[in-house]
């Protein structure tokens, strides 16, 4: 009797074992769950999409607000911010997987997140390769692995694809406005300077220690970009702020662009298809140059 009991001790543990799952986060750090995570919570949009694509959209049980794609997004309880999230809400939700995105003050709730005993993966793909890795990796944490899989292998082909079809061009000096009032770019530190270096494209802040610093117009104009791509974020002036200062090499080529900032400024799936605009655009602007 007290052998059968031991081996089914034994078999309980075994099972339990083979349940676990363990990958390594954006941080670099171990996050295991003791099963497929089942109910989740998002602490960025661009986590809600790839937990979309990663096949658990019924598993998100909780998400930060502008979380809107795809639509069934729309519908998921909101648990606050990005940058300042209800504690309280997602206790009472029960999460048994929380995915977060660090950034600025939510930082510190993070910290106070993980010390409540929840796994917590921190998203924060650095260069388009990261997009589909984070993508599968989520997958392994909630059991839809294979969905996960196919949506990866798809990105690295589209990937690939642009690869082949950009590398070699001659570069465009590009100027990227995330906002005009007050005027905001993105630095090196930020993975739309890697779709910039996909398409051919040399961000002029490239080299600024901020991620997401303020610059002026006239540091800009003397840079002197050949091209200036905005993203197109509620109301606001756009890169039509420019057209006054004929001298500048992008508008006297007729070089402003606009492009849906949701697709480069968030760091998941979609923006494989933001990074193919950004090329449409940089090559237009190839096309732009005199014989």
């Amino acid at each position: 009797m007290r052998k059968t009991m031991l081996l089914a001790c034994a078999l309980a543990v075994q099972v339990q074992a083979q349940a676990a799952v363990t990958v390594k986060d954006d941080a670099g750090r171990l996050v295991t769950v003791a099963k497929p995570a089942e109910r989740v919570i998002s602490m960025a949009p661009h986590v809600t999409e790839m937990l979309f694509a990663a096949g658990g959209g019924k598993r998100i049980v909780g998400a930060v607000t502008y979380s809107d794609y795809p639509e069934a997004a729309k519908s998921i309880p909101r648990i606050g911010s990005n940058r300042e999230v209800d504690l309280e809400r997602i206790v009472a939700l029960k999460p048994d997987l929380i995915v977060a995105w660090m950034h600025n003050s939510s930082e510190r709730q993070i910290e106070i997140v993980k010390q409540l005993g929840v796994p917590v993966f921190q998203s924060d793909p650095q260069t388009l390769e990261n997009i589909p890795d984070n993508l599968q990796r989520l997958g392994q944490l909630m059991g839809t692995e294979t969905e996960a899989k196919a949506a990866a292998a798809q990105l690295r082909q589209q990937l690939a694809s642009l690869r082949a079809r950009f590398a070699n061009r001659p570069t465009v000096r590009t100027f990227y406005q995330v906002w005009d009032k007050p005027l905001y770019t993105l630095s090196g530190k930020h993975i739309v300077t890697d779709a910039l270096r996909l398409c051919g494209g040399e961000n002029i802040f490239d080299k600024l220690g901020v991620v997401a610093p303020m610059v002026s117009v006239e540091s800009v104009l003397q840079a002197d970009p050949e091209a200036v791509i905005g993203t197109a974020e509620k109301n606001y002036g756009g890169v039509g702020l420019w057209e006054p200062y004929r001298t500048m090499l992008a508008v006297r080529r007729d070089n402003l662009f606009t492009l849906e900032g949701d697709l480069l400024n968030r760091a998941g799936p979609r923006m494989i298809e933001g990074a193919a605009a950004l090329c449409e655009k940089l090559e237009l602007a190839r096309r732009h140059r005199t014989p």
